[in-house]
């Protein structure tokens, strides 16, 4: 054996002693020696663009380790379980299915404090893996309160797509709407102006997010909103009409009159990047909105 493989077959062969000790529950200390085995295997690889070069074997026994691991409480060891069940080659999925499995534990871990530099990466890489679909039934509220305390950046992310779909589908939910801080509205615009095109393929407008922003006067949610839509969905397209957006970015401007310098910048950037014109309905709905928000105001 090289010795610069040994790290790999000590992950190989550290994972397959988790299944072992999982199984005979009746060992001295078995969740202590479990957590150092999880420890030995896992505690080396390096959080960000490591894969282990050989599929995991996945046994029935595994499933244990969720249960066990976070109920220790040991931040670094719920950080060796997540390595082992994210870390790996991306065609690997059956690992997703494990994972899946932390999605009850990981809506929680935020009380758990101080998150170390680790842990907090591999989180936000469980979360992508795992998707929204997978924190649906454990609470949007409890979801919406982890990214709250993660605050995820664009350079937290393997996949930035994965994100957008996650944060389109989490604002679906009216609590999380409300709930979700006004960081993670302005970092799916950052998103959206990189690759609008992907996000308008595989997701479908929802009306009542504008009508919920605007009730509840959450204007500078409603300003990344409607340049959301407009980068995504064009007028006449998925259900979105000129009449709708009129009105909304009408109530906008009257609250904030800068939304219209700061909607513009965003849409020109969006059209520099892909060489396109900017929407002739989308300055002729700016500069109707922009003088109506004018008359109206003392």
């Amino acid at each position: 054996m090289k010795l610069e493989n040994r790290p790999w077959y000590l992950t190989l062969m550290a994972y397959e002693w988790c299944s072992v000790i999982c199984e005979n529950k009746d060992l001295k200390d078995w969740e202590s020696l479990l957590l150092t085995t999880l420890k030995l295997g896992f505690r080396h690889i390096n959080q960000r663009g490591d894969y282990i070069k050989a599929a995991l074997t996945h046994t029935k026994h595994h499933q244990e380790l969720a249960n066990v691991v976070f109920r220790s409480r040991e931040s670094e060891a719920i950080a060796d379980l997540l390595c082992a069940w994210t870390t790996h080659n991306p065609s690997h999925a059956s690992t997703y299915t494990l994972l899946g499995a932390c999605a009850e534990h990981l809506v929680d871990l935020h009380n758990l404090a101080p998150f170390s530099p680790r842990l907090r990466r591999l989180v936000v890489r469980s979360i992508e893996f795992i998707g929204y679909g997978g924190f649906e039934g454990v609470g949007v509220e409890r979801f919406v309160k982890l990214l709250n305390h993660l605050h995820v950046t664009a350079e937290d992310m393997d996949t930035d797509f994965e994100w957008e779909k996650l944060l389109l589908n989490t604002l679906q939910s009216s609590e999380a709407t409300q709930l979700l801080s006004h960081w993670y509205w302005e970092l799916l615009v950052e998103l959206t102006i990189s690759h609008p095109w992907r996000l308008g393929r595989n997701t479908t407008y929802s009306p009542q997010i504008i009508r919920f922003l605007a009730e509840a006067q959450e204007w500078s949610k409603l300003e990344c909103w409607m340049g959301i839509v407009w980068m995504v969905w064009l007028p006449g397209t998925g259900g979105v009409t000129e009449e709708d957006l009129s009105h909304s970015m009408l109530l906008l401007f009257r609250q904030r009159p800068g939304a219209a310098q700061k909607l513009e910048q965003w849409v020109e950037r969006w059209n520099q990047k892909y060489n396109q014109e900017m929407p002739e309905s989308f300055q002729r709905i700016c500069k109707q909105a922009r003088e109506e928000a004018q008359q109206d105001a003392p």
